[in-house]
Protein backbone atom coordinates (compact mmCIF):
# COMPACT_ATOMS: atom_id res chain seq x y z
CA UNK A 1 0.00 0.00 0.00
CA UNK A 2 1.55 3.49 -0.63
CA UNK A 3 2.32 5.58 2.05
CA UNK A 4 0.30 8.61 3.01
CA UNK A 5 2.52 11.35 1.69
CA UNK A 6 2.51 9.81 -2.10
CA UNK A 7 -1.26 9.82 -1.63
CA UNK A 8 -1.23 13.18 -0.52
CA UNK A 9 0.75 14.01 -4.13
CA UNK A 10 -1.39 12.10 -5.80
CA UNK A 11 -4.79 14.24 -4.19
CA UNK A 12 -2.47 17.41 -5.16
CA UNK A 13 -2.17 16.45 -8.73
CA UNK A 14 -5.27 15.61 -9.36
CA UNK A 15 -6.91 19.05 -7.28
CA UNK A 16 -3.99 20.46 -9.67
CA UNK A 17 -5.71 18.94 -13.37
CA UNK A 18 -8.83 19.47 -12.27
CA UNK A 19 -8.50 23.05 -11.56
CA UNK A 20 -6.33 23.41 -14.80
CA UNK A 21 -9.18 21.31 -16.80
CA UNK A 22 -11.86 23.69 -15.20
CA UNK A 23 -10.34 26.86 -16.07
CA UNK A 24 -8.98 26.15 -19.70
CA UNK A 25 -10.93 27.63 -22.47
CA UNK A 26 -10.05 24.29 -24.69
CA UNK A 27 -7.91 20.93 -24.29
CA UNK A 28 -6.40 18.53 -26.25
CA UNK A 29 -5.64 15.23 -25.07
CA UNK A 30 -2.53 13.09 -27.28
CA UNK A 31 -1.09 9.90 -27.25
CA UNK A 32 2.84 10.93 -27.53
CA UNK A 33 4.05 7.49 -27.82
CA UNK A 34 7.44 7.10 -30.26
CA UNK A 35 8.17 10.95 -30.57
CA UNK A 36 11.92 11.50 -30.10
CA UNK A 37 13.87 13.72 -27.79
CA UNK A 38 14.18 16.59 -30.10
CA UNK A 39 10.60 16.68 -31.86
CA UNK A 40 9.31 16.64 -28.36
CA UNK A 41 11.44 19.91 -27.53
CA UNK A 42 10.72 21.67 -30.86
CA UNK A 43 7.03 20.65 -30.37
CA UNK A 44 6.63 21.85 -26.59
CA UNK A 45 8.53 25.15 -27.59
CA UNK A 46 5.99 26.16 -30.24
CA UNK A 47 3.11 25.24 -28.12
CA UNK A 48 4.98 27.29 -25.41
CA UNK A 49 5.14 30.19 -27.86
CA UNK A 50 1.19 30.08 -28.18
CA UNK A 51 0.79 30.21 -24.29
CA UNK A 52 -0.42 26.19 -24.55
CA UNK A 53 0.21 24.20 -21.19
CA UNK A 54 1.84 20.39 -22.29
CA UNK A 55 2.16 18.29 -19.90
CA UNK A 56 2.74 14.59 -19.82
CA UNK A 57 0.47 12.49 -17.76
CA UNK A 58 -0.55 9.30 -15.72
CA UNK A 59 -4.27 7.76 -17.27
CA UNK A 60 -5.25 7.28 -13.80
CA UNK A 61 -4.87 10.89 -12.46
CA UNK A 62 -6.25 12.10 -15.54
CA UNK A 63 -9.04 10.11 -15.30
CA UNK A 64 -9.99 11.48 -11.56
CA UNK A 65 -9.42 14.63 -12.31
CA UNK A 66 -12.18 14.13 -15.48
CA UNK A 67 -14.64 13.16 -12.59
CA UNK A 68 -13.94 16.42 -10.76
CA UNK A 69 -14.10 18.68 -13.91
CA UNK A 70 -17.14 17.04 -15.23
CA UNK A 71 -15.38 15.62 -18.29
CA UNK A 72 -16.21 11.99 -17.66
CA UNK A 73 -16.39 11.31 -21.56
CA UNK A 74 -12.80 12.02 -22.15
CA UNK A 75 -11.61 8.52 -19.56
CA UNK A 76 -12.10 6.19 -22.48
CA UNK A 77 -9.32 7.50 -24.65
CA UNK A 78 -7.15 7.30 -21.62
CA UNK A 79 -4.98 4.57 -22.38
CA UNK A 80 -1.48 4.15 -23.73
CA UNK A 81 0.81 7.23 -23.83
CA UNK A 82 -1.30 10.24 -22.69
CA UNK A 83 -0.13 13.91 -22.60
CA UNK A 84 -2.65 16.76 -22.04
CA UNK A 85 -2.85 20.36 -23.68
CA UNK A 86 -4.52 23.02 -21.97
CA UNK A 87 -5.14 26.61 -23.46
CA UNK A 88 -6.67 29.20 -20.78
CA UNK A 89 -6.99 32.04 -23.80
CA UNK A 90 -6.74 30.76 -26.94
CA UNK A 91 -9.04 28.16 -28.69
CA UNK A 92 -7.35 26.74 -32.43
CA UNK A 93 -4.07 26.90 -30.79
CA UNK A 94 -3.64 23.43 -29.20
CA UNK A 95 -5.49 21.59 -32.00
CA UNK A 96 -3.83 23.20 -34.65
CA UNK A 97 0.01 22.98 -33.24
CA UNK A 98 -0.82 19.30 -32.40
CA UNK A 99 -2.91 18.08 -35.26
CA UNK A 100 -0.28 19.48 -37.77
CA UNK A 101 2.09 17.38 -35.76
CA UNK A 102 0.40 14.52 -35.66
CA UNK A 103 -0.06 14.77 -39.76
CA UNK A 104 3.82 14.46 -39.86
CA UNK A 105 4.29 11.84 -37.19
CA UNK A 106 2.93 8.22 -37.34
CA UNK A 107 3.01 7.33 -34.18
CA UNK A 108 1.49 10.26 -32.84
CA UNK A 109 -2.09 10.88 -32.59
CA UNK A 110 -4.68 13.33 -31.27
CA UNK A 111 -7.26 11.35 -29.14
CA UNK A 112 -9.76 13.81 -27.90
CA UNK A 113 -10.66 17.32 -26.68
CA UNK A 114 -12.62 19.47 -25.39
CA UNK A 115 -13.95 22.94 -25.61
CA UNK A 116 -15.69 25.56 -22.94
CA UNK A 117 -16.15 22.58 -20.52
CA UNK A 118 -17.71 20.10 -23.12
CA UNK A 119 -15.85 16.57 -24.27
CA UNK A 120 -15.94 17.61 -28.59
CA UNK A 121 -15.83 14.65 -31.38
CA UNK A 122 -12.51 14.82 -33.54
CA UNK A 123 -14.47 16.53 -36.76
CA UNK A 124 -14.31 19.81 -34.17
CA UNK A 125 -10.73 19.50 -33.01
CA UNK A 126 -9.66 19.19 -36.99
CA UNK A 127 -11.92 22.28 -37.97
CA UNK A 128 -10.28 24.17 -34.87
CA UNK A 129 -7.09 23.42 -36.51
CA UNK A 130 -7.90 24.68 -39.19
CA UNK A 131 -8.62 27.75 -38.20
CA UNK A 132 -6.14 30.74 -38.64
CA UNK A 133 -3.88 32.30 -35.77
CA UNK A 134 -5.35 34.93 -33.51
CA UNK A 135 -3.18 37.70 -35.08
CA UNK A 136 -4.23 36.48 -39.03
CA UNK A 137 -8.02 36.66 -37.61
CA UNK A 138 -7.68 40.20 -36.02
CA UNK A 139 -6.06 41.46 -39.01
CA UNK A 140 -8.82 40.13 -40.94
CA UNK A 141 -10.89 41.86 -38.85
CA UNK A 142 -9.17 45.49 -38.98
CA UNK A 143 -8.90 45.30 -42.70
CA UNK A 144 -12.47 44.51 -42.82
CA UNK A 145 -13.06 47.74 -40.94
CA UNK A 146 -10.43 49.68 -42.47
CA UNK A 147 -11.91 49.43 -45.98
CA UNK A 148 -14.37 51.68 -46.49
CA UNK A 149 -12.87 54.11 -44.22
CA UNK A 150 -10.12 54.02 -47.00
CA UNK A 151 -12.33 54.34 -49.73
CA UNK A 152 -14.32 56.78 -48.01
CA UNK A 153 -11.06 58.48 -48.24
CA UNK A 154 -9.62 58.30 -51.62
CA UNK A 155 -13.16 59.72 -52.54
CA UNK A 156 -12.65 63.05 -50.11
CA UNK A 157 -8.90 63.28 -51.55
CA UNK A 158 -10.71 62.74 -55.45
CA UNK A 159 -12.96 65.81 -54.35
CA UNK A 160 -9.63 67.92 -53.37
CA UNK A 161 -7.80 66.98 -56.18
CA UNK A 162 -10.48 67.68 -58.25
CA UNK A 163 -10.54 71.44 -56.71
CA UNK A 164 -13.30 71.21 -54.23
CA UNK A 165 -17.29 70.07 -53.75
CA UNK A 166 -18.01 72.88 -55.96
CA UNK A 167 -15.32 72.34 -58.80
CA UNK A 168 -16.88 68.20 -58.89
CA UNK A 169 -20.13 69.31 -59.28
CA UNK A 170 -19.65 71.72 -62.48
CA UNK A 171 -17.90 69.11 -64.04
CA UNK A 172 -20.56 66.71 -63.39
CA UNK A 173 -23.32 69.31 -64.98
CA UNK A 174 -21.00 69.61 -68.01
CA UNK A 175 -20.62 65.92 -68.24
CA UNK A 176 -24.06 65.22 -68.48
CA UNK A 177 -25.09 68.50 -70.73
CA UNK A 178 -23.79 67.60 -73.81
CA UNK A 179 -25.38 63.99 -73.64
CA UNK A 180 -29.08 65.94 -73.04
CA UNK A 181 -28.32 67.75 -76.18
CA UNK A 182 -27.16 65.16 -78.32
CA UNK A 183 -30.31 63.77 -78.78
CA UNK A 184 -32.14 66.62 -79.88
CA UNK A 185 -29.75 67.27 -82.39
CA UNK A 186 -30.24 63.60 -83.82
CA UNK A 187 -33.71 64.98 -84.46
CA UNK A 188 -34.61 64.60 -88.17
CA UNK A 189 -35.20 68.32 -89.72
CA UNK A 190 -38.61 68.93 -90.40
CA UNK A 191 -39.26 68.68 -94.01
Amino acid sequence: MPSQSVLEQKKAIVAELSERLKNSVTGVVVSYQGINTEDDTKLRKELRENNVKYTVVKNTLLSRACEEAGLDELKPVLEGTTALATSDSEYAAAARILCGYAKDHDNFKVKSGYLDGAVVDMDTIVSLSKLPTRDVLLANVLGAFQAPIAAFARVIQAVVDEGGFDACLAKKAAEAAPEEAAPAEEAPAAE
